[in-house]
């Protein structure tokens, strides 16, 4: 059986010590510069699904099949990953697929180094910063305007042909059995179809060929029901023969660019949503798209290594912001107030995200356009500085959200948060040999623009919303417009697939689905391990909080549709009155403000491995559909 270290004695107010981490793949003693931690381990705690040859955790569990099948017959962790992304571009339409991007992160046991292929949407070369117009948010990200250069087939060619030991042809033959054969529908996928929860109105029906699939006759898919789809099985065997030539440069190249270029809805539901923007994606744009390799931003938490995404990603610099700014508190002590849901710990953690998400608006965007401080937004003393700001008996007034300067500590004019999509999935694989992909994979909002390439079969994103606009630059204030829209440009994300380290050794791989909100649940995930005692599995299932550099703050409740799943355990409403009356003079805004109703834009995966006895455990997000399949 598994086991789990719990703190036996407090960590003391200020005190530099290693917290305990709950599981006994964590050695008792301490990894940071402070003293011991009093580890005790209670043996007996099942946790999760195990395994010794390989674990995949998905969003959808014929995908996790799909994963495991290539693990079971010899394939490594990036095979059966490449193979996943592949299902769920079947499965899971409205959250990811070849019409979108990806940040894949790869830890090679060979190399003992993880690697980053960044495949994120780029803009077309006739991007202008003000190319949105005056459009809505929701004119623009349902027409031909909102659609970046696609590139998660891209970077799963690259992760094969780099790490991977079968061919793309190979990885993409389940997923084309899939969409042939057909399979069920889904509580999650038939919710979505006819989900309004983002915009007001149901993305399955603003244009003919989406309508066409996923609502037969007018009538949207129902659970249970089979879903087939030939024209994406045409594409993937034309794909699988022709190798991704066929995608950037061939006839389905020609067939994304025609779709783009679509100003309007078309469908039923289209009336009211009429002033869009064609597209400004050319062939040539798609021939030239490339993936990048990059190194991770790395950093660490009491002791304990991270490596997580680098720009154009917002999201792993702000993991490490936040964790950082957590660091001096006690986390996990509940004699001082620091444990799981206690208010000490919920305003500190809220702070902390107020505070790194107005660096983040500010300062990051695609690091090949514009110089992103990483090092000095990282720096330890420009983080003490940030993090001394909080204060544990008052919440900062919004005037006091403002973006630190990390090369001059002075603080600068607020930049807006943009929407952000939250119809993003994540997965995580690792296999006999120690190799691990950890994933975050999307079209950006649900179903992406809503546009599906007519007779091809795959929906097509609507990145570029992630940009800003109206533009930022303002070479009055100094503001250096880092998420501005440009020609090959990546927008800006939020996505942070992470790795955990003990001693140099990865022993944990997470990330999450959510918009702007997956920083946030990567930080908690962290936390709930390192700071609260909690398996992996319990570190899921928790609630989560989550606040940006604005007055709102989110509070996950439950039960949420459609899975009707219930975090555990859940905060306290006597908790919220008393951060409630901490924000009131400063804000005027009550904890749990925002609401999220839907738990699926929230999912998230994550795995862990045993260091001693090499078990590998998965955990899979009851938000979602998720799975655990493991090969012994």
């Amino acid at each position: 059986m598994m086991q789990m270290i719990r703190r036996a004695a407090p960590m003391r107010w200020k005190k530099t010590m290693c917290a305990g981490l709950a599981l006994t793949w964590m050695l008792a003693a301490c990894g940071g510069s402070g003293g011991g931690s009093g580890l005790a381990i209670t043996p007996g705690v099942p946790l999760a699904t195990a395994g010794h040859a390989g674990v995949v955790a998905v969003s959808h569990p014929l995908a996790a099949q799909v994963g495991r099948d290539v693990l079971a017959a010899g394939g490594n962790a990036v095979d059966a990953a490449a193979a996943i992304q592949f299902a769920l571009n079947v499965v899971e339409p409205q959250s990811s697929g070849i019409g979108g991007g990806a940040f894949i992160m790869v830890w090679s046991a060979k190399d003992k180094k993880s690697y980053v292929i960044d495949s994120r949407e780029r803009a077309p070369a006739a991007a202008t910063p003000g190319m949105f117009g005056t459009l809505s948010f929701e004119d623009a990200s349902t027409s031909g305007i909102s659609v970046g250069v696609p590139g998660t087939l891209a970077g799963w060619n690259t992760a094969l042909g780099k790490w991977g030991t079968r061919s793309l042809s190979a990885s993409l033959q389940p997923a084309i059995a899939l969409a042939d054969n057909g399979f069920p529908v889904g509580k999650l996928l038939a919710g979505d179809i006819v989900n309004t929860s983002d915009r007001g109105f149901q993305m399955t029906n603003l244009q003919p060929e989406t309508a066409a699939l996923f609502r037969p006759g007018g009538t949207p898919l129902k659970e249970g029901q089979t879903l087939k789809q030939p024209d994406l099985a045409k594409t993937l065997r034309l794909i699988a023969a022709q190798g991704i030539d066929v995608f950037y440069k061939g006839e389905i190249a020609t067939a994304i660019v025609q779709a783009q270029s679509r100003a309007a809805t078309t469908g039923a539901a289209g009336a009211a949503l009429t002033t869009g923007k064609a597209g400004l994606m050319t062939l040539a744009d798609l021939a030239a798209y490339a993936t990048a390799q990059r190194e991770p931003v790395t950093g660490s938490y009491r002791g304990y290594g991270i490596a997580t995404m680098p720009p154009p990603s917002g999201g792993g610099i702000t993991v490490l912001q936040q964790l950082k700014m957590l660091e001096r508190f006690p986390l996990g002590d509940k004699s001082q107030g620091f444990g799981f849901g206690d208010k000490n710990a919920l305003h500190v953690l809220i702070e902390g995200m107020r505070l790194s998400f107005a660096d983040r608006n500010y300062w990051e965007g695609d690091a090949d356009f514009v110089k992103v401080p990483v090092a000095g937004l990282l720096d330890a003393k420009y983080l003490a500085q940030r993090g001394g700001l909080v204060k544990l008996d008052a919440a900062l007034a919004p005037s006091a959200i403002v973006p630190g300067n990390p090369v001059a500590f002075q603080p600068l004019a607020a930049v807006a948060d943009p929407k952000e999509g939250n119809h993003t999935t994540h997965f995580v694989v690792a296999d006999k040999d120690g190799n691990i992909v950890t994933a975050t994979t999307t079209v950006e909002s649900l179903f992406g623009s809503g546009i599906m390439v007519p007779g091809y079969g795959f929906m097509l994103n609507n990145e570029l919303t992630d940009f800003d606009w109206p533009p930022a630059l303002n070479a009055a204030t100094g503001n250096p417009g880092a998420n501005d829209v440009a020609p090959f440009k990546r927008p800006r994300s939020s996505m942070s697939p992470t790795l955990l380290f003990k001693g140099g050794v990865p022993f944990a791989a997470l990330g999450s689905a959510g918009g702007s909100k997956i920083i946030n649940a990567v930080v908690q995930i962290t936390s709930n391990m390192i700071d609260h005692g909690m398996s992996v599995q319990q570190a899921l299932d928790a609630p989560r909080i989550s606040a940006r550099n604005n007055d709102k703050v989110f509070c996950e409740t439950g039960p949420f549709t459609p899975t009707g799943f219930t975090p555990t355990p859940a905060f306290s409403a006597s908790v919220m009155q008393q951060l409630d009356a901490m924000r009131q003079p400063a804000i005027g805004v009550p904890p749990c403000s925002g609401n999220e109703a839907n738990g699926a834009n929230l999912a998230a995966q994550a795995l862990v491995i045993d260091l001693a006895t090499g078990l590998k455990y998965g955990a899979a997000d009851k938000r979602r559909e998720g799975t655990v399949l493991t090969v012994d």
